[in-house]
């Protein structure tokens, strides 16, 4: 592959990452400021919305991962070339920063989902 064929994969990528991170975070957020409905709506709704969440949390950290760890691949791709741009440049320097999103993404999400599982069945 060239290096425009590898930018556009390194750009698809930070593009999934983004895109996972909808869901999961718009349901965080919602469900913080529904608890107290929710917990009013019964035992069987708070167990559905602690479902909807670890599924949603679940499927997005599994989207990140993968689409963090095709960026790396990607980026080593691209070192691998003779010429680089500066953009080719700067995604090999930015490519370390995806362990971000491969392992403390997921373990902010996993705090966030234990402190509403508590706010939800206390």
């Amino acid at each position: 592959m060239n290096e425009l064929d590898l930018i556009r994969l390194w750009q698809k990528s930070r593009q999934q990452i983004i895109i996972a991170q909808l869901a999961p975070t718009f349901l965080l957020i919602t469900t913080a400021g529904l608890v107290d409905q929710v917990r009013a709506a019964g035992q069987m709704t708070t167990w559905a919305v602690i479902g909807i969440l670890l599924a949603s949390g679940i499927l997005g950290a599994l989207a990140e991962f993968t689409a963090a760890n095709e960026a790396q691949a990607v980026a080593k791709d691209i070192a691998k070339l003779k010429s680089k741009s500066a953009l080719a440049k700067s995604i090999i320097t930015t490519a370390p920063w995806m362990h971000v999103v491969k392992y403390l993404t997921p373990a902010i999400f996993v705090g966030i989902f234990v402190a509403l599982f508590i706010a939800l069945v206390r």
